[in-house]
């Protein structure tokens, strides 16, 4: 098992203070990891940063021109009024 610790308290760029991370991943996690970064020459500390805000802005967030269109179809915004109100009343099954 890795150990990914970072212990500095810096400055950024815009005179944010940086967080300290540590996180525990297996020998193979690593070296994925330690790849990717060299991949895209970056050391892991940034890679880390820079793919998880690749994820948190692709598969987290919806735009303002993409919510509007959800917003739009009808259909859909009652199914997912539905959906929600069967989630909140317990009606549903995980599968």
């Amino acid at each position: 098992m890795n150990k990914i610790e970072y212990n500095c308290f810096i400055m950024n760029k815009k005179g944010a203070v940086v967080k300290t991370v540590t996180m525990r991943v297996d020998d193979s996690v690593y070296q994925m990891i330690a790849l990717a970064a060299s991949g895209e020459r970056r050391n892991i500390s940034n890679f880390i940063e820079y793919a998880t805000l690749q994820y948190l802005s692709s598969a987290q967030y919806v735009d303002n021109a993409e919510m509007a269109e959800i917003m739009t179809d009808k259909e859909l915004v009652e199914n997912l009024k539905r959906g929600f109100e069967e989630v909140k009343n317990g009606e549903y099954t995980i599968v």
